[in-house]
């Protein structure tokens, strides 16, 4: 499996070869821009700050939306992004979501990008 992760793959183990010593392959290379992409976006990765910054690592969507004053769509569609990226896990529990970070999904991407 490849270390930067989609939906399909979130929980690979392995990570890509660091872009200073080798280049990707072309698979890799859109899976990570799919990554850089989610979170690219100035809403994206202040949900992902959010989430982190919980004592407990994991938000419900009902606490997103003030901070970010923007309404529950708004909010669940970038989440979704999030998840389909990898970078987050959704879990239900009776009518609410809850969102953590997939472990390791950032550290995997930050990998990619660091000299070793």
């Amino acid at each position: 499996m490849t270390p930067v992760q989609i939906a399909a793959d979130p929980l690979a183990e392995e990570c890509c070869t660091p872009l200073t010593s080798e280049a990707l392959s072309a698979e890799d290379a859109q899976r990570f821009a799919r990554l850089l992409k989610a979170v690219a976006e100035p809403t994206r990765l202040r949900l992902v700050s959010l989430i982190a910054a919980q004592e407990n690592k994991e938000a419900c969507v009902c606490d997103l939306t003030e901070p970010v004053g923007l309404g529950q769509p708004t909010v669940s569609h970038h989440l979704k992004i999030l998840v389909d990226a990898g970078i987050l896990h959704r879990e239900k529990r009776g009518v609410w979501a809850y969102y953590s970070i997939v472990p390791g999904a950032l550290e995997r991407a930050a990998a990619v990008l660091s000299p070793r």
